[in-house]
């Protein structure tokens, strides 16, 4: 994923993006490398913004092709700065998002949502059994997956939970702000881990809210997990968690997630 932030370079209005093969998901690309894509685009040339605070992204339309990224600042407050970044192909809009960049306040409020107790990362089994690794798509080659709890995609489980340790294989994406947003959508949907049947999806869109801008963790591993709350006429919704090795809460999202069968 680095290498790929790293080739953006600016070309007249915007800066196009590389899909990679390694980052492909059926005829799309991977929503956690859009979303990190979009990102980027944000961050180019603006240094002096303060740290993420939330993420919307819009999964409009396949990522089948290097898409022309493009910014603008929509506006700038005291406190808050919003950004919104196109990413289009020829066909037209592929993605949308929306950032939002807060400077820290001073509050009397303060609640934590710590994280469930988990086995570490060594003790826990990986996720994709290798009998499975040759149906997985290839953009799981580029993090490590450890299950700690719920049900593998497609084995009928009782409740829609995926909770797993995952990190990033390449260490320069675990030290961006992208590389974070990169993983926390890496898990498969929810809703997975209660079908049977093995059929189309897809992503409509995406939101999170960043709770940290301190990316430590130790060895690059984050508890994450994704929770199905409601599946109905083909949508579901899920929540979804990310929490550092300290067990403390860097991002919480919710995504809804369309099943063709």
């Amino acid at each position: 994923m680095s290498a790929a932030l790293a080739a953006m370079r600016s070309e007249g209005a915007g800066w196009p993006a590389p899909v990679p093969d390694n980052w492909a998901q059926g005829r799309t690309a991977y929503g956690g490398y859009t979303a990190a894509l979009l990102l980027g685009a944000a961050l180019k040339g603006r240094d002096d913004l303060p740290p993420l605070r939330s993420a919307l992204v819009n999964f409009t339309g396949p990522l089948s092709a290097p898409p022309l990224l493009s910014a603008e600042q929509l506006r700038r407050g005291r406190n808050v700065a919003t950004l919104e970044v196109r990413a289009e192909v020829e066909s037209g809009l592929a993605a949308l998002g929306v950032f939002s960049f807060g400077a820290a306040q001073e509050s009397h409020v303060s609640q934590d949502c710590p994280a469930p107790e988990a086995p570490a990362p060594e003790e826990a089994e990986p996720f994709f059994p290798p009998q499975a690794r040759r149906f997985m798509p290839r953009f799981f080659d580029e993090f490590e997956l450890r299950l700690v709890a719920g049900s593998r995609p497609f084995t009928g489980g009782e409740r829609g939970l995926i909770r797993v340790w995952a990190r990033h294989r390449d260490p320069e994406a675990r030290a961006r702000i992208e590389g974070l947003i990169g993983l926390a959508d890496v898990l498969p949907p929810a809703v997975f881990a209660r079908m049977t049947q093995v059929g189309p999806n897809s992503s409509v869109n995406w939101i999170c809210n960043v709770l940290r801008d301190d990316l430590e963790t130790r060895d690059g591993w984050f508890l994450v997990e994704s929770e199905l709350t409601v599946a109905r006429e083909g949508y579901s919704s899920q929540v979804m968690r990310m929490w550092d090795s300290e067990g403390r809460l860097v991002v919480e999202g919710m995504q809804s997630v369309v099943v063709f069968v």
